[in-house]
């Protein structure tokens, strides 16, 4: 079934991804551990020059929500399909991020910032493996005025279906709001990420403000483990974690919430109504894995392009994985022509 014109809207921090196999010795000189998502401080600044110089860089479009959102389209083949806000910088990066998004079908209003150049990611690729260094600029400049705007609004309007990485919290929690308050009024539904263990630390406040909103939580294994200890859970159990979010009070009582927890190569891990469903991912054999950067924003994108033509979940997750399994098998979020999922 084809999908009407901007059905699915998200909204996050648009980054140039600097991609590059880097080794151990590199992370530890710029004190990062794999497998993590950290905002840069002063001390990372130096990075990104560094491993343009030593290293063999690749520049692809990328920040969280924008992955999701350029492989949901990918997947349904509808231009249009869906849209996306956020913030760039006037300058080279952002025309090529424009330029990028524009051509993957996504229907970017992109708020362009004159004073901040447009934000990047050093993506640090260890055996297969990544460590994220965002370095926001512009992205974190975005301001509910430009949201508000007719022009934009209207795409806020005509969606049905709202993602936003958890990342977006660090940036405007006021335009999370506006959306969320809209779809909770207009019985639509509203999803989030939790992002980056960081996310469920020190963004709590805002971070449990806008949950009872939210009508699915992604998330991996390890973010849900650290949003557990922050509660005061005391369980590591992936799938306690899973239900207890799910069971945690909605602002409106159209839809249930759903947890969607990704854990690499075991199952995922889906929790509603109390009750957990597990579901196997697609092995890849070790030689076959390029790196896991955009993994799990490949994985909610496949969701969502299933989950917007109102598939079962366990359609949705079967495009999840698939779409995962094809971005892990390339450098950085990119995907082929034509997807191959039926």
């Amino acid at each position: 079934m084809a999908v009407e014109e901007g059905i699915l809207l998200g909204m996050g921090n648009p980054l140039l991804d600097i991609s590059a196999v880097v080794d151990q010795e590199f992370l530890d000189k710029c004190d990062i551990k794999l497998n993590n998502a950290i905002l840069a401080e002063e001390k990372h600044l130096p990075m990104y020059e560094e491993m343009a110089s030593k290293f063999n860089v690749e520049y692809i479009a990328g920040g969280a929500t924008q992955n999701s959102i350029r492989v949901a389209q990918w997947m349904l083949q509808t231009p249009d399909a869906t849209s996306y806000m956020g913030c760039i910088g006037k300058d080279k990066f952002g025309e090529e991020m424009k330029k990028n998004s524009t051509q993957a079908g996504v229907n970017v209003h992109y708020y362009e910032d004159e004073s901040a150049p447009t934000g990047t990611c050093a993506v640090c690729v260890v055996g297969g493996e990544r460590s994220l260094v965002a370095n926001l600029s512009a992205a974190n400049c975005y301001k509910s005025e430009h949201l508000k705007r007719p022009e934009n609004w209207v795409l806020v309007e005509k969606a049905k279906y709202y993602y936003i990485a958890g990342f977006f919290l660090t940036v405007s929690p006021e335009s999370i709001m506006l959306v969320a308050e809209h779809a909770a009024a207009k019985n639509k539904v509203f999803m989030m990420n939790l992002s980056a263990p960081f996310i469920c630390e020190f963004f709590k406040d805002v971070q449990e403000k806008a949950l009872p909103y939210m009508d699915y939580v992604f998330g991996n294994e390890t973010e849900a483990r650290t949003f557990s200890k922050v509660h005061g859970w005391e369980t590591d159990n992936v799938e306690e974690i899973a239900v207890k979010i799910s069971q945690w009070p909605k602002a409106s009582g159209t839809h249930k919430r759903i947890t969607v927890i990704t854990q690499g190569a075991d199952p995922t891990v889906v929790a509603e109504d109390g009750k957990v469903r597990l579901f196997s991912v697609i092995k890849l054999p070790k030689e076959k894995l390029v790196d896991t950067n955009g993994a799990g924003d490949a994985f909610v994108g496949g969701f969502l392009s299933q989950l917007v033509k109102e598939k079962p979940i366990e359609d949705c997750v079967r495009a999840g994985s698939y779409a995962a399994n094809v971005i892990i098998q390339r450098s950085g979020c990119t995907y082929p022509e034509k997807p191959d999922f039926n």
